[in-house]
């Protein structure tokens, strides 16, 4: 008699995976990366393979490696999830506009 073979789970929503990516937080700011605005987009194929837009608050941001790979670490972490690329962009600028409102509000922009 043979084991069946696992099923894999669905590919997440995009939402879900962004939803997870808020427990990463830029240790400059110690603000979580969708609510300071650096997360673009967040694409994911019917395989499971993720697919994240994103920025810095500058290129010469010294967590930047930091934070990139606790991306990688915590998308791939979500159920279902195969893989995860991380797109670095610098078009769109990020600005402090780009933050949630409530969290310009509280920094005082």
């Amino acid at each position: 008699m043979t084991s069946p073979t696992p099923v894999p789970a669905p590919a997440p929503a995009p939402d879900t995976v962004r939803k997870a990516l808020r427990a990463v937080k830029d240790p400059e700011l110690n603000l979580n990366i969708i609510d300071i605005g650096l997360v673009y987009d967040v694409e994911v194929n019917e395989q499971g393979d993720v697919h994240v837009r994103m920025t810095l608050t500058s290129p010469g941001c010294p967590a930047g490696t930091e934070i990139i790979d606790d991306v990688k670490t915590v998308a791939g972490d979500v159920e279902g999830v195969r893989s995860v690329e991380v797109e670095l962009v610098w078009d769109p600028y990020w600005t402090p506009e780009k933050m949630d409102p409530r969290v310009r509000a509280f920094l005082g922009f």
